[in-house]
């Protein structure tokens, strides 16, 4: 899960394994809340059964692994691999507080890592396969971390315009400054948006019965709970875009925080802001 704070290069993986990453770690807690209904669908769609061993690629703080070691049992594994060693190191203490055995976590680039274990019956991904600065060989890569009939499921966000919570930010913040434009499929959280480039992106990889199913909903920015003043707070301090902003000067950043708290005050409610979100699941065999 990232924001759209987009530049010409867009965000990519080596960005999360130095400033990114370390942002994500500083607001862990409230990002992972914020994503944690889709990856609860993703899961739910994979329906990992005992025994089974899954790649989790861009495991971020390892939610999404140790629920999938969970699931898998003791004669199942686990193993979380992402860019940042900051969120890596998070993760490995987070798994060891809560008594797994079956999980490990490595860093490293999975366009280019090959792990000792591979190949894996599963491949999992919550928001962590959109950032690759090359995506055909990125996702050849990952066809080849999979056994030959095992599965892929990851989720993506759909495209910028299907969802409100991003568009809406960026919005009032083009109303206070020049922001550069964006470039199409390029790294970032709606990279993967055009379902076409998926399809080929994955078919080109090795996949195929490929399948999309949409998730719709409400994000909750800043997490369950935020009020108006704690979203916008969050939007600046916590996602990509609020670099660009502090670049502009403290008083274009105070009427940007301004008007997100009169944005949200519009879309709140008593469990926290909420702004409609569109993510793709998707699913396709090795």
């Amino acid at each position: 899960m990232n924001d759209a704070g987009e530049n010409r290069e867009g965000l990519a993986a080596h960005d999360w394994a130095g400033q990114a990453g370390m942002r994500w770690l500083a607001q862990l807690d409230r990002f992972e809340s914020m994503i944690e209904p889709i990856g609860r669908a993703l899961l739910a769609q994979a329906a990992y059964n005992a025994g089974e061993t899954v790649v989790d690629v861009g495991c971020g703080g390892g939610w999404t692994t140790r629920q999938i070691a969970t699931a898998v049992g003791n004669t199942g594994f686990a193993l979380g691999l992402d860019i940042s060693p900051d969120l890596v190191g998070m993760a490995r203490e987070r798994a060891q507080r809560a008594g797994l055995a079956n999980i490990r976590f490595e860093q490293g680039d999975a366009a280019t890592t090959m792990l000792e274990e591979a190949p894996f019956d599963r491949l999992f991904s919550r928001f962590g396969s959109m950032f690759f600065a090359e995506p055909y060989p990125a996702f050849a890569n990952l066809r080849r971390m999979l056994r030959d009939g095992g599965r892929l499921d990851i989720a993506v966000w759909a495209s910028i315009a299907d969802n409100p919570w991003q568009l809406s930010v960026m919005g009032i913040i083009k109303e206070h400054m020049d922001l550069p434009t964006p470039q199409s499929r390029a790294p970032g959280p709606f990279a993967l948006g055009e379902q076409d480039y998926v399809i080929d992106l994955l078919q080109s990889a090795g996949f195929c019965e490929v399948r999309f199913d949409a998730w719709t909903g409400e994000q909750r920015v800043g997490g369950p709970g935020s009020d108006p003043e704690s979203a916008a707070r969050f939007v600046l301090e916590g996602m990509q875009i609020g670099d660009l902003v502090r670049q502009n000067g403290a008083e274009v950043r105070k009427a940007i925080h301004q008007h997100l708290v009169e944005l949200f005050e519009r879309h709140c409610d008593e469990n926290g802001v909420h702004v409609g979100a569109k993510a793709w699941l998707v699913s396709a065999r090795a």
